[in-house]
């Protein structure tokens, strides 16, 4: 399965997140992905904190060709046209209509390459009000709901890594499989679109079941006090995560390692729903009990008794959990001018594999002499 997509060629005019992600994801599979770039600057991703090749560049385009192409000139999109012609997917994250104002509308896509599956991500969609404004994870994050039920209102802030961009990315690639398995049978391309704003909600329908369903509207504490989970400071000031679910025996489990039997007979935590209710007060005086001991001697107790918990780890912590260590999640790939990086592989095997070999993220134009010449593109 190493090759599972070796017979696919993508088109990529991705910039920054979601259809990069996209198209990394192919290429993990196995897909050719070539990335079209403007010839000053590329991906403006690329200028992040590391010139034109910054660390959030190199995490997002792992395993694909760099073609530097103008789509401002006649001769940059009679490039491109060469390059559909032959293409299985194109996948761009334009606005809406940016697309056939460069002169590739769905009619004009479909008389060069019928069987073109054409992948579009927006901020809000094809059409509607809100269909030219621009859109980033921020934005999308807030107005599909998912960052009131993360934000603390009393000290609004945002943090943590970006939701919306990537859950969009894994719904394009996602979308992009489903119409290439359809055409198999049919034989038939396809236009697959996917917007920022339908993702995050589609990834996150609890909140919205339960406010049509209940009437309840989620606010930052439903999930976790309805889940149980909590984050505790240790008396070295590190930091441990907890989630007892609504399972009595993680309950039981829980009381047992931190010697708080006398919880039991509290009545405001006698039930999942009592301490569901009382989520900060139990917090509170179990944060207490947390701060008299290291966090090290917490995770042992812990473990001991089969709770579910883990250390909140930074990201140097993560890299030398013996677990993670035992995955072999990290890897080491030498690029020719960058010279040897940290990467992450895929998450996913199949039959035990990780995938095709990973190759770091092209510099800008890496492969455009060669692109070139295989598809007989201007000079």
């Amino acid at each position: 399965m190493k090759d599972a997509l070796s017979d696919i060629l993508v088109i990529e005019l991705g910039t920054v997140l979601t259809a990069p992600l996209a198209g990394m994801m192919l290429a993990d599979m196995g897909a050719r992905v070539i990335k079209v770039e403007h010839p000053e600057g590329g991906d403006p991703f690329r200028r992040h904190a590391g010139k034109l090749y910054s660390p959030h560049f190199s995490a997002y385009n792992r395993n694909k060709e760099s073609i530097q192409l103008n789509l401002q000139t006649e001769q940059g999109k009679a490039d491109l046209e060469k390059l559909l012609v032959k293409a299985d997917v194109l996948l761009d994250n334009y606005r809406s209509g940016v697309m056939p104002r460069l002169g590739f509308d769905d009619a004009k896509l479909k008389s060069l390459n019928p069987r073109l599956i054409h992948c579009s991500i927006t901020g809000f969609g094809a059409d509607g009000p809100y269909r030219d404004r621009p859109c980033y994870d921020a934005v999308a994050m807030a107005i599909s709901g998912v960052a009131s039920q993360m934000i603390d209102p009393e000290q609004p802030g945002l943090n943590g890594p970006s939701l919306s961009d990537n859950i969009t990315g894994m719904y394009a690639a996602y979308g992009i499989l489903s119409a290439l398995h359809k055409r198999a049978r049919t034989d038939e391309g396809a236009r697959v679109e996917v917007s920022m704003l339908e993702a995050s909600i589609a990834f996150s329908p609890e909140g919205f079941s339960q406010y049509t369903r209940l009437g309840l509207v989620p606010h930052p504490l439903s999930r976790v006090s309805v889940s149980q989970s909590y984050a505790f400071r240790c008396a070295d000031g590190r930091l441990v995560s907890v989630h007892l679910s609504s399972v009595e025996k993680f309950w039981q489990g829980f009381v047992s390692a931190i010697d708080r039997r006398d919880l039991l007979e509290d009545e405001r935590f006698a039930t999942p729903a009592d301490r569901a209710k009382n989520y900060l007060q139990l917090a509170a005086t179990v944060g207490e009990t947390f701060q008299t001991r290291p966090r090290a001697e917490w995770c042992q107790r812990l473990e001991t008794h089969d709770v579910p918990f883990a250390p909140v780890n930074n990201v140097p912590e993560v890299m030398k959990d013996p677990q993670v260590q035992h995955l072999n999640v990290f890897y080491e790939v030498e690029h020719p001018q960058q010279g040897t990086m940290t990467a992450i592989h895929r998450p996913v095997r199949i039959n035990g594999e990780r995938g095709p070999t990973d190759k770091a993220a092209p510099v800008l134009g890496e492969h455009s002499e060669a692109i070139r010449s295989e598809f007989g593109l201007s000079s």
